[in-house]
């Protein structure tokens, strides 16, 4: 690459390929002259910035472990990850997030995304195994309690290059990035596949339709990565035929409903390509580049990614070098999780007579809104601490905007005050868990052992 190429921006400016690579040398020195060693975790959760992206990159070309951390995460979730993960540095940029760390990690490092540390000799760079452990991925189960998936270097690299050649990913390709980099959508997919191609990508603090379409003109962009309900509200825009200067709109992270789909295409003249991918898994399943893309589909699994719909229960089985070997220090949960090589993903799937790939429904209880996934049991435990309620089931109302809308039904102890419960969630939650509904019911239904019956609620 030459080395003067501009490849990250954020409101500070450009950043060329010889400084990204000078920045990541300089900061890899620092972590290792703090007394990090490969195979440590740290914890990364800010804003997305080039500071940030360059903190993320040194930690990997020193062999550190990244631990990405959703940053409206409140302080009981907080403590959740980082006593699992039992990190040896954060990287944060709020100091209640830096003081949540420091209770539960008093003896980590915790530095701002600039790492404003003494500087250091410069380590072995770039020296990881495909084997060695890279990022852990902090994703729910139906238990509540989040689990750490282990990605490797080679499952980084395995899932970017798939897109490179599946979506035709180019050095000249610019990416308007609003997505955060503590998703794998963001960060996986996005910045990953921006460096692994050569390209560029705008990094945008946050979502807002002007912003998006603002960078889009400004930087000559041609590809746009975002969620449905970004592209909701894109569709809404007055402005919106203006995505048709992108060579390429990606949709991922929740179903992109059909209508939708539709909608763009005749009022922007953009063809949305969806895919489907997971945590575990990075990307799987993409609609063709070349070719039609299909609404209500996910399409045709990825170069390397072998895809299989299991008997009797049509549940998506996945395999290949993209695939987690497991979640951190959890081998019961990593043995239920596979059959030989394959990965159970929990979602289930149909094959058109086309071949592309439907999702159709889900064997675990997942609720995904606004991209993000949220699991009821988690929801339901918090909600369970409140005096006001005596029992609760969390399930997902069909919304137009965010896919599905966190709901709580609920058994009131006494006086109904939806006000005080959603302000007690707000507390323990973060804003994308939290229930934007709450229904109050007599009783739940419950089947002859005791289980909610969700479908009836």
């Amino acid at each position: 690459m030459d080395p003067t190429r501009p490849v990250l921006h954020d409101p500070a400016g450009w950043v060329t390929a010889a400084e990204l690579d000078e920045r990541t040398r300089t900061l890899a020195g620092r972590f290792t002259h703090a007394g990090l060693v490969p195979g440590d975790r740290v914890v990364m959760s800010a804003i997305a910035s080039v500071d940030l992206a360059c903190a993320h990159v040194a930690a990997l070309r020193a062999g550190l472990v990244v631990v990405p951390m959703n940053g409206s995460y409140r302080e009981r979730e907080v403590a959740h990850v980082v006593s699992d993960a039992k990190p040896a540095a954060a990287v944060v940029d709020t100091t209640e997030r830096a003081r949540w760390i420091a209770a539960v990690a008093p003896d980590a490092l915790i530095v701002d995304p600039a790492v404003d540390l003494p500087d250091g000799e410069t380590p072995a760079l770039d020296a990881a195994a495909p084997g060695d452990l890279a990022l852990l991925g902090y994703t729910s189960g139906t238990t509540g309690a989040p689990k750490g998936a282990m990605l490797t270097h080679g499952n980084l690299l395995a899932g970017v290059e798939a897109l490179r050649i599946a979506w035709r990913w180019k050095s000249d390709d610019r990416l308007v990035l609003a997505l955060p980099l503590f998703h794998a959508h963001g960060l996986c997919v996005g910045l990953h596949g921006t460096l692994v191609c050569g390209g560029s990508a705008v990094l945008l603090p946050h979502f807002d339709v002007e912003s998006v379409l603002d960078a889009a003109v400004d930087h000559d962009a041609t590809l746009f990565f975002g969620v449905p309900t970004m592209y909701s509200r894109l569709a809404a825009s007055p402005r919106v035929h203006e995505l048709a200067r992108l060579r390429l709109c990606v949709s991922g992270s929740a179903p992109l409903a059909g209508d939708l789909h539709r909608q763009l295409a005749v009022g922007a003249g953009v063809e949305v390509l969806e895919r489907y991918g997971l945590t575990e898994t990075l990307m799987d399943v993409s609609n063709p580049y070349e070719g039609e893309r299909r609404p209500g589909a996910v399409g045709f699994p990825l170069p390397l990614v072998d895809v299989e719909l299991a008997p009797l229960t049509d549940e998506i089985m996945v395999r290949g070098p993209n695939v987690f070997p497991g979640y951190w220090m959890r081998p019961d949960a990593t043995r239920g999780a596979f059959d030989g090589d394959w990965f159970h993903t929990g979602d289930i799937g149909s094959w058109d007579d086309d071949g592309y790939l439907h999702i159709v429904g889900r064997s675990k209880e997942l609720i995904i809104s606004g991209g993000f996934n949220v699991y009821p049991r988690e929801i339901e435990d918090v909600l369970l601490q409140h005096p006001g309620v005596v029992d609760v089931a969390v399930v997902g109302t069909p919304s137009a905007e965010w896919g599905e809308t966190v709901t709580a039904v609920v058994v009131a102890n006494g006086p109904r005050d939806e006000a005080a419960l959603l302000a007690f969630a707000a507390e323990q939650l973060a804003p994308f868990k939290t229930p934007r509904i709450v229904r109050y019911v007599d009783e739940l239904p419950r089947n002859a052992l005791g289980k909610v019956l969700r479908n009836e609620l």
